[in-house]
């Protein structure tokens, strides 16, 4: 069995996160290291490496990720804009195995992002 990633810790509680959103689908915590004054992590519960293993079932679960991210946004008042990146693997800028949405904002991002 392979070992856990931080992201399946966090769920399971073993990791302390700052979680400022959670449901039965998916948690969102503040980015460890954020590039943004609002940097968070979108994560469904449900176990997916990366955007090419999203299987036919799991849409549900994406598209409910894109409602967290729309509602959070709202609560944080990001009406002047965000950005949310989705990183696939290694050479995309993927660092933990477990699909992840980064969103950010708080201030004027800039183009193109490294």
């Amino acid at each position: 069995m392979s070992e856990k990633t931080i992201f399946k810790k966090i769920i399971d509680g073993e990791i302390p996160a700052d979680v400022i959103y959670e449901d039965d689908l998916c948690m969102v915590f503040r980015d460890i290291a954020p590039k943004a004054p609002t940097h968070l992590l979108v994560i469904p519960k449900k176990e997916i490496a990366t955007i090419d293993d999203i299987a036919d079932e799991d849409a549900a679960v994406m598209g409910h990720l894109w409602l967290v991210v729309r509602d959070v946004a709202r609560k944080l008042g990001l009406e002047n804009g965000y950005r949310v990146i989705v990183n696939c693997k290694e050479e995309g800028g993927q660092e933990v195995p477990h699909i992840h949405l980064h969103l950010m904002g708080g201030r004027k991002l800039t183009w193109p992002p490294g």
